[in-house]
């Protein structure tokens, strides 16, 4: 029964384009989130290494956090999770959708 397996990739691409594997990711106890931390955590995700609840458990994170992460990543790249550039890039994207 094939269907029943989980199926996941031993690595990834990571955000600067480096394989990124398990071993790669932040520790569970990271508790100071740079960019590079929270985009290796969004390309685990993307690429299949780790699901969602497994990210939200390993990190003590919740759903709407990595949320947010997920949507600066997709909006702006990394530099969209720079925490003092957030309105910026929000303001960006906002007028974006005007046009």
């Amino acid at each position: 029964m094939i269907e029943n397996q989980k199926i996941r990739p031993a690595k990834v691409i990571g955000p600067l384009g480096e394989p990124l594997t398990l071993a790669d990711l932040p520790k569970p106890s990271t508790k100071r989130w740079v960019v590079r931390r929270k985009a290796e955590v969004v390309a685990a995700v993307n690429g299949g290494l780790l699901t969602i609840d497994e990210v939200l458990e390993r990190y003590t994170l919740t759903l709407e956090e990595f949320a947010s992460w997920q949507r600066a990543v997709d909006r702006s790249g990394m530099q969209g999770l720079r925490v003092t550039r957030i309105q910026h890039y929000r303001d960006l994207y906002e007028r974006q959708l005007k046009y």
